[in-house]
């Protein structure tokens, strides 16, 4: 009912808007790496990636903007894609679409030179599921609170619906989900502002209906990063909770969940190379299997010349998807975006 209510409401406005011509645009970039696996055999250490992003945009005559973007995938297919209406009624930027998720956006902000300590080295479970899934997004500014990123997925069953169509019982057994994250610059505080100028606290929360089984246990995700930067040097350290709830329709299944550490400090040697150091702790609490505490730590650099990016990261993790092992990796990479 709500989202219908906000549909009837933006269709009035858009009704009574005029559209100018527009732009498109088309960005991407691809990359080349090299990846030796220290302690498994590497086999073919080469890999790559490639991505295409089409964007236009417009502007209406009461003030509002109207954006698309349509990404593309590695086999060059249709991706993820986004209509983004800005300035609505001058306060807030509404967008439908699959792509974009606010709390998987933030999964981990500290600062690197070139990939988080987890990128490459380890098993990880990343908070924010809502990216690929089709959902409504708000964003808006609070006076002193800051930025504030909304999306709900009305249900998050994995299906791109066409046009004039809907997903109907396509993996019926999960529910809706929303996301919510806030971005707060502390210099910007009252009385206090003044003496914590370049820190940010950036904080997120994911609730999702993952089983529709009466008593199952929503799945949720909260995470706070408070990051700072003060000339070339910058600093952060995160905490992340995921929960994967519980599924069962009796207190007999314990619901899994991770307790994760993110640390991450980077030096800009000048404006084009810049050396970082991220360690990334992770411990799983799982009833029915080993719990060891993972750690990841590495170090990257990364070295820009104009459209083109070179970056190295030297990681290495103990007790790898937390169990007894390691997993030491050296990544070579180079990027050229256009």
């Amino acid at each position: 009912m709500k989202i219908t209510k906000i549909l009837v409401a933006l269709s009035f406005l858009f009704a009574v808007s005029t559209a100018n011509a527009g732009e498109l645009s088309v960005t991407g970039s691809i990359q080349a790496t090299y990846q030796s696996e220290v302690d498994r055999t590497s086999g073919n250490p080469l890999g790559m990636d490639r991505e295409l992003t089409f964007s236009g945009s417009t502007e209406l005559e009461n003030g509002m903007t109207v954006s698309v973007m349509q990404d593309t995938n590695d086999d060059l297919g249709f991706g993820n894609s986004l209509i983004t209406f800005g300035n609505v009624g001058g306060l807030v930027d509404i967008n439908v679409g699959s792509d974009g998720s606010p709390v998987d956006a933030i999964d981990d902000i500290t600062p690197n030179a070139f990939e988080e300590a987890n990128a490459t080295s380890g098993s990880y479970n990343d908070i924010g599921d809502a990216a690929s899934d089709t959902g409504i997004g708000f964003k808006f500014s609070v006076p002193v609170l800051g930025a504030v990123n909304y999306k709900y997925v009305p249900k998050m069953d994995g299906n791109k619906n066409e046009d004039k169509e809907a997903s109907g019982d396509t993996n019926a057994g999960v529910g809706d989900m929303y996301e919510v994250t806030i971005k707060t610059a502390l210099g910007d505080l009252p009385v206090v502002g003044s003496y914590l100028d370049g820190a940010t606290l950036t904080t997120g929360f994911a609730e999702h209906d993952q089983s529709t089984v009466a008593n199952a246990d929503d799945a949720f995700d909260v995470t706070a990063a408070l990051t700072y930067s003060n000339g070339p040097i910058s600093l952060g350290v995160q905490k992340k909770l995921h929960n994967e709830g519980e599924a069962g329709t009796t207190a007999a299944t314990d619901a899994i969940f991770y307790k994760d550490t993110v640390i991450g400090i980077a030096y800009a040697i000048n404006d084009d190379l810049s050396i970082s150091y991220n360690t990334y702790e992770s411990q799983r609490h799982n009833s029915d299997a080993a719990n060891l505490r993972q750690e990841s730590d590495a170090i990257s650099i990364g070295y820009a010349i104009g459209g083109m990016t070179i970056g190295f990261q030297d990681a290495s993790t103990d007790n790898k998807s937390w169990a007894s092992g390691k997993d030491d990796t050296r990544t070579v990479s180079v990027k050229v975006a256009f």
